[in-house]
């Protein structure tokens, strides 16, 4: 009999905390299986050097499962991660997952349904959505003010022929200047516009702060102050921090689907009850402990009693039993349950 744990050294560049994500799939992958795991909920915050999941039995009956199990945890962890960073960096405002176009479909319904857990507030992909039990979200295309030769006519048709529930956010880059495009769909369509979309190209933008200045200026000073500035186009948490003084809403891509994976590892500590890991590694089974006042960790060798906290709280632990003997230990939460729990997590953390 093993015992293997999963954890990670180091974090992608500048990062100082991760989101598990993937824990669902591993149950899945597991289920059956003569083993026990333990492993922290899904959507908890960890750090470096943490068990975030441990497993127990026979080593031939799990062995061919650990290159399967590693890739559900790396790739979705590092997507949540972004994600829950590019949430954070928008303070409160929306943040819509938009890369599925930038990985392969087959990979889809995985990037969006972990970006949704790290915090984003919707989806665009359909399938994606109906994996998660929300409507996709999404504006008009490029591609239909190029078809129409003009940014009102696809306006006005976008408005006229799609579902009345989905808001109707027009596209202002294609072809002018995007103060007076924004003042031309304010016009066009009134009330019944929600926002304005700004995915100026990289080649035209210059200072993107300032063209989102002008445009609120300009829609203000008509009267058409609750009209949103919806921006898109090459954003990461570093760019959303910046243009944060006069966006309302992003949608960031390629950030969060080609997110860094998280490199974990899984070794085993201990055979047959014996303490015994490879170099580099701590031996024995472990306990990762959590104050639930000021959010300190603490690792301590298994079995030990749940330390007091220096701010005075009781920690409680965060390996909890996933599997027994293959079975499902715990209830699997919703994506929506997930989603919530890293939110309120996000407000202990800083970029």
């Amino acid at each position: 009999m093993v015992t293997a744990e999963v954890f990670l050294k180091v974090f992608p560049s500048g990062w100082t905390w991760g989101v598990l994500a993937g824990v669902e799939e591993v149950t899945h992958l597991l289920e059956g299986l003569p083993v026990d795991v333990d492993a922290f909920a899904e959507g908890a915050l960890f750090a470096t050097h943490e068990p975030v999941l441990t497993l127990r039995g026979r080593y031939v009956d799990w062995a061919h499962y650990e290159t399967a199990l590693l890739g559900l945890l790396c790739q979705a962890s590092g997507i949540a991660t972004k994600a829950a960073r590019c949430k954070k960096a928008a303070e409160g405002r929306p943040v819509i997952s938009f890369g599925a176009r930038r990985m392969h479909p087959a990979l889809a319904p995985m990037i969006e349904r972990n970006a949704f857990v790290g915090g984003c507030d919707g989806v665009a992909v359909v399938k994606s959505a109906e994996l998660i039990h929300e409507d996709p979200v999404g504006t008009m295309p490029h591609a239909l003010v190029l078809l129409f030769g003009d940014t009102v006519a696809a306006a006005k048709a976008f408005h006229e022929c799609v579902d009345p529930k989905v808001k109707r956010v027009i596209l202002i880059d294609t072809f002018n200047d995007e103060k007076f495009e924004a003042l031309r769909v304010a016009e066009a369509l009134g009330g019944d516009l929600f926002g304005v979309r700004v995915d100026t190209p990289a080649s035209r933008r210059g200072n993107l702060l300032q063209i989102l200045r002008e445009v609120r200026w300009e829609l203000d000073l008509r009267g058409f102050d609750r009209v949103k500035l919806f921006v898109s186009g090459g954003l990461d948490e570093a760019e959303i921090l910046t243009v944060n003084p006069a966006a309302d809403a992003y949608g960031v891509g390629t950030a969060i689907s080609n997110a860094p994976v998280m490199n974990f590892s899984l070794d085993i500590v201990e055979i047959d009850g014996k303490p015994l890991a490879k170099r580099g590694k701590l031996s024995g089974r472990k306990m990762v402990y959590r104050c639930p006042s000021c959010g300190a960790d603490q690792v301590l060798p298994e079995p030990s009693a749940a330390p007091a906290c220096p701010c005075g709280a009781s920690m409680a632990p965060l390996l909890l039993p996933l599997l027994r003997a293959g079975r499902p230990a715990r209830p699997l939460p919703s994506t929506q349950q997930l989603r919530a729990a890293v939110l309120e997590q996000m407000g202990r953390v800083s970029l």
